[in-house]
């Protein structure tokens, strides 16, 4: 059966959805949890396969949609913001397993902190190494430097020492999805077979999206994995404008 507009129903109604949601805040909210569920449903079939990470296709599958239908950022944030509210509520929730490893933590925290500091280290000196071989201007250094740390921090880590926010947070996002595609592969290629082990080298190096990825292996990987990116946050928000200074 068909319309007077010679289009199918089904077509006709799906039509007048995107009308509306894109004329409405609830575009953004329903772009975002479309393309992420799809995206886990990419990742799940595929046995969890590191380079089908759900955060890469989903943000890949938005940015192709928002190309297409010449969406800005702004229009598309106005529904999105509703996700981005929640992750402080994500954030916080990290603490219930390491709570129930508050023990074990305690007893391991040398190794542990001095793990975070060399991990920090390599970060920063990777960042800097890079910028001043490829002859990077000083927006770009500042922008580069916190790109380890999750992406909030590392967004005001930039505007504080004269980098770009919005340069600091695509830089912060490539490095989780990069250290969550090759964490795995690498781990496995360096014998590393302890999950405490991997999963804090991850959070220290791909921060929230790293994280995500140690959850979804295994749970003692996930809960190491927060405590690294929490350490590694706190460290950098607090030295990292220092180094920035004398780098600069």
């Amino acid at each position: 059966m068909t319309t007077t507009s010679n289009f199918p129903v089904g077509l006709e109604r799906l039509a007048d959805i995107w009308v509306y949601l894109a004329a409405t805040p609830l575009f953004g909210l329903t772009l975002t949890l479309a393309a992420y569920v799809v995206a886990d449903s990419i990742y799940q079939r595929s046995n969890k396969f590191p380079l089908a990470n759900p955060v890469l296709i989903a943000v890949a599958s938005i940015v192709t949609v928002l190309w297409l239908s010449d969406t800005s950022y702004e229009a598309y944030f106005q529904g999105a913001q509703f996700v981005h509210f929640l992750l402080g509520t994500a954030t916080v929730a990290l603490a219930v397993p390491l709570a129930r490893l508050w023990r074990e933590l305690t007893a391991r925290a040398l190794p542990l902190l001095i793990a975070m500091f060399a991990g920090a280290a390599t970060s920063v000196i990777v960042a800097i190494g890079v910028a001043k071989l490829l002859t990077a201007p000083p927006v770009m250094l500042a922008s580069l430097l916190p790109k380890s740390v999750t992406a909030p921090i590392a967004m005001g880590i930039a505007a504080q020492i004269g980098g770009s926010p919005t340069l600091a947070a695509v830089f912060a996002l490539s490095t989780g999805i990069f250290g969550a595609l090759i964490a795995t592969p690498l781990l496995n290629a360096l014998g590393i077979r302890d999950w405490s082990q991997r999963g804090f080298a991850v959070g220290v190096s791909a921060h929230g999206i790293g994280t995500a990825r140690a959850y979804s292996v295994h749970p003692r990987a996930g809960a190491y994995a927060s405590l690294g990116m929490g350490l590694h946050a706190l460290l950098g928000a607090l030295l990292l404008p220092w180094v920035a200074r004398w780098v600069m």
